[in-house]
């Protein structure tokens, strides 16, 4: 199930009416995010009418009929048939490319960490190292991570993941040892394609403006074209202004209103215009009444709910429902 609002909702419901042993089984193949997701949301569930039950077990049952296992294990599958057809040594040489989307183990136990304990662990390591750890972890938690470091830190790592080529099964098995019983992974070592000018924008979209403005200050004294080129990945708020009526119109249906209220809260007049203009009246009006009306917001607020709707925004892009900037200089075919 999509793990949107009504998504989490479902799932949490599902999840409920199974049982205790069946939930645990399933909690088992999430991963940290979605797991604390689900918890939160469970927990906060007190009751649920009857037909949203029966809803949701129809809706999985329906869904369910439309997929087959084909084989049980798909990793263990390939690794099997291409022995079998090349030999060992050809096999293994291929095996580690196929398969190259799973994690380290001991950097995957980084994820279900909280951010502090994770700079605790990293602070006195080379900046080399904290930036090829921190690629694998969600952009979110890595800037919760990088926020807990000096700005000499910071900086230094940053410029490290603008620059990280992809990391040699190698260089993994190296750092699994440089970071022993902490990081001590498995020896399924496998090149990840991480790191690089996109991921360095992601994580700074979201360190907040102060630090994003240090940061791209430090890159650009070392290196004008990589700071340029990071910036030209960034997406920020602000940036919405950019997205055509299409994109906002799509968006507008994701978002709840009360976050939609908070993010507007620090958002530029022209902004809200956009915004407005891409709703029907009614709600645009019950919009700038509820904006008028909410007193005084924490900027810390103001920022927590623009980074989940730039969330949606790069979800959406994925998706192919909105156009991200950068577009503006291509011809049209």
């Amino acid at each position: 199930m999509p793990m949107d609002d009504q998504g989490v909702e479902d799932a949490a419901i599902l999840l409920m009416s199974l049982g205790e042993e069946e939930a645990a089984e399933v909690f088992k193949h999430l991963s940290p995010k979605e797991v604390q997701k689900l918890g939160e949301t469970i927990a906060k569930m007190r009751s649920v009418p009857r037909d949203r039950v029966d809803g949701v077990i129809e809706k999985f049952d329906s869904v369910a009929q439309n997929e087959h296992l084909l084989v049980p294990d798909t990793d263990e599958y390939v690794k099997s048939v291409l022995r079998k057809a090349l030999g060992d040594e050809k096999a293994n040489l291929l095996i580690d490319r196929i398969l190259q989307g799973s994690d380290v183990t001991g950097i995957e136990s980084l994820k279900w960490m909280d951010p502090g304990s994770v700079a605790e662990l990293l602070r006195n390591e080379h900046p080399q190292i904290v930036a090829a750890i921190l690629v694998h972890l969600e952009f979110d938690q890595a800037a919760d991570v990088l926020k807990q470091f000096t700005e000499r830190q910071r900086n230094e790592v940053m410029v490290r993941v603008a620059t990280l080529d992809g990391i040699q099964p190698a260089a993994l098995k190296d750092l699994n040892e440089v970071m022993s019983k902490v990081l001590a992974g498995g020896d399924r070592m496998k090149k990840s394609n991480l790191g690089g000018v996109k991921s360095a924008a992601e994580i700074l979209n979201m360190l907040g403006s102060s630090i994003e403005t240090s940061v791209l200050d430090f890159v650009r004294e070392a290196d004008n074209d990589l700071a340029q080129k990071i910036m030209d990945n960034m997406f920020t708020f602000d940036d919405l202004d950019k997205i055509d009526d299409k994109g906002i119109q799509a968006l507008m249906k994701e978002v709840q209103s009360e976050s939609l209220v908070v993010a507007l809260k620090g958002a530029t007049p022209a902004l809200r215009e956009k915004i407005f203009k891409n709703m029907s009246s009614r709600a645009a009006e019950t919009l700038r009444e509820d904006l008028e009306g909410r007193g005084p917001v924490r900027l810390s607020e103001v920022e927590a709910e623009q980074k989940e709707m730039l969330k949606l925004v790069r979800r959406l892009a994925d998706e192919g429902q909105i156009v991200l900037g950068g577009g503006g200089d291509e011809a049209f075919v």
